[in-house]
C-alpha cells in the first residue's frame, strides 16, 4: 500500500515544537516499520520558507496552493503567528480547499483559530492551548470549546492542546493506523509516555495553582495531600498549623485564590484519580480513603469535573498511568467537585 501522505501547515510564527512532535513521530513510526507509512509535506502559501517562534527559519516542501494528489491528514500547527494566519483569507481557504480531500483533519495548539475560521470546526467540541481557549470562543461562538483535555476527536476533526499535546495526538493517530504497540514502540524510541489519553487535562492541582510562597500554607497543602482521609476542617487545618481559622482562611485566599475547604475538595478529588488511575482498589476503598461519604457521592463528584464516571475513568486513565504520569484532573476554577464531608 501507498504511503498515507501527511500535510503539515506552518506560517510565520509557528512554533517548531508544534511542527516537530507531528513531523518526528510518525518519521519513528515509519522507521519502526509502519505498513503503509507516512510521507509528510510542510507546506507553506507560496511555498515560502517560514519564521518560527524561536526565530528559527524552516524551508518549506511544497505550496499550499498546489493540487495533491492525496493527502491522508492534514495538520495545522499553532504558534504566535496564529492570529495572522487566521485572518489570511488565503491561507484559511487552501487549509479548507486541503480539509475537503482529506481523510482526517487536526490542529495542534492554536491552530485550532485556523480550523475555526475555515468553518471546520463549526458545531464541534474542540480544545486548544487553556490560555487561548477563551478567546477562540469568543471569536468563534460556534465551536464548543472545551479547554480541558490534552486532545479531542469530534468526528474526523481532531484538535489538540497546547504544545507537546502535539505528541499525543499523533501517537493516538499512530495507534488508531496500526495499533497500539507500535505506538508504544514509537514512544520509547522518543522517550516519552506512551501518551496521555485525550481526556486527559492540560493542567493538573500541581501546575495550574501556583506553588505558595508561604511555607505554612505549603506544609499545610502538603498535609491535605498526604492524609486525604484525616479529618480536614477548616478548625482541625488551623488547630494544626497553629493559626487561627480566621488567619488560615487568609493565607489560602492570598496564596491559591480558594479557602481551605475548597482547596481540600480539589486535593481530595486528584488524589481519588490517582488511585483509581494507579490501583486496583473497589472504588467504595478509593472513595473512603478520600473522605467521599461513599461511592456515589465520588461518582457525582467525577461526572460534574471529568465528564465521566469514575470506572470510566479508571479505565481510559489505565493505560497512562502503566508508561506515564499520574492523571490529572479537569481544572476548575468556578465549579465545586462534588458533596464531600470536610
Amino acid at each position: 500500500m501507498r504511503s498515507r501522505h501527511v500535510v503539515v501547515v506552518a506560517y510565520d510564527g509557528s512554533e517548531l515544537v508544534d511542527i516537530a512532535c507531528v513531523t518526528t513521530g510518525l518519521f519513528t513510526a515509519t522507521r519502526l516499520g509502519a505498513d503503509p507509512g507516512y510521507e509528510v509535506t510542510l507546506a507553506t502559501l507560496g511555498g515560502r520558507e517560514v519564521s518560527c517562534d524561536s526565530g528559527l527559519r524552516l524551508k518549506a516542501q511544497a505550496r499550499m496552493e498546489s493540487r495533491f494528489e492525496t493527502v491522508d491528514t492534514l495538520v495545522v500547527s499553532g504558534g504566535l503567528g496564529h492570529e495572522d494566519a487566521t485572518a489570511d483569507p488565503r491561507l484559511v481557504g487552501h487549509v479548507r480547499r486541503l480539509a475537503a480531500q482529506s481523510r482526517r483533519v487536526a490542529s495542534v495548539c492554536t491552530g485550532a483559530s485556523v480550523l475555526a475560521a475555515a468553518g471546520l470546526l463549526d458545531g464541534r467540541r474542540a480544545t486548544t492551548h487553556w490560555l487561548y481557549a477563551r478567546r477562540l470562543a469568543a471569536c468563534f461562538p460556534q465551536v464548543h470549546v472545551d479547554p480541558a483535555p490534552v486532545f479531542i476527536r469530534d468526528g474526523h476533526v481532531a484538535t489538540s492542546g497546547g504544545v507537546t499535546a502535539a505528541l499525543d495526538l499523533t501517537l493516538a493517530f499512530i495507534e488508531e493506523d496500526h495499533g497500539h504497540e507500535l505506538a508504544r514502540r514509537v514512544a520509547l524510541g522518543m522517550v516519552t509516555y506512551l501518551q496521555r489519553p485525550g481526556n486527559q487535562a492540560q493542567m493538573s492541582m500541581f501546575t495550574s495553582v501556583p506553588r505558595p510562597d508561604d511555607l505554612l500554607v505549603r506544609r499545610t497543602i502538603e498535609h491535605i495531600t498526604s492524609n486525604p482521609g484525616a479529618d480536614l476542617r477548616a478548625t482541625t487545618l488551623a488547630a494544626w498549623a497553629g493559626v487561627s481559622v480566621r488567619q488560615l482562611n487568609r493565607l489560602f485566599r492570598d496564596q491559591l485564590g480558594e479557602p481551605p475547604g475548597r482547596a481540600v475538595r480539589r486535593i481530595r478529588l486528584e488524589v481519588a484519580a490517582r488511585l483509581l488511575a494507579t490501583t486496583d482498589l473497589p472504588l467504595a476503598q478509593v472513595a473512603k480513603r478520600c473522605a467521599f461519604t461513599s461511592a456515589e457521592t465520588m461518582r457525582q463528584a467525577f461526572v460534574q469535573r471529568y465528564g465521566v464516571n469514575p470506572s470510566h475513568f479508571r479505565t481510559t486513565q489505565r493505560r497512562a498511568a502503566t508508561f506515564g504520569p499520574h492523571p490529572k484532573p479537569r481544572p476548575s476554577a468556578t465549579s465545586d467537585p462534588g458533596s464531600v464531608d470536610l
